[in-house]
């Protein structure tokens, strides 16, 4: 079972795993996150402590990792934008042809 299920509560994404999610903007009232994952590539366990919408850069198929043991795939498309519920912990993995990139937008 891939690590993210051993964290119930992870670090926020850039700092959990900063290699793959790197903070370009921030001031009082908003962080801009911009996440670069490679193809293949399965990042590790995280959060989502704030309220955040994702902003896809790239076609994005992924497979998500939760601490209960479920797994969820998806698909996101270029160009498309999805609200991002607080989520204490969980990792994903890229699982498309390409790197998959999109930009994190999340309200303090």
């Amino acid at each position: 079972m891939p690590n993210a299920a051993v964290a119930q509560t992870s670090a926020p994404s850039y700092q959990a795993d900063p290699d793959v999610y790197k903070v370009i903007f921030e001031d009082e009232n908003f962080r801009v996150i911009k996440s670069v994952r490679k193809k293949g590539e399965h990042d590790k366990p995280h959060a989502h402590r704030l309220p955040s919408v994702i902003y896809f850069l790239t076609d994005c198929p992924t497979r998500q990792y939760f601490p209960d043991g479920r797994t969820v795939e998806g698909a996101s498309k270029a160009g498309t934008a999805q609200a991002v519920p607080i989520i204490q912990s969980h990792s994903a993995e890229n699982i498309g042809p390409a790197d998959c990139e999109s930009l994190f937008v999340e309200k303090k």
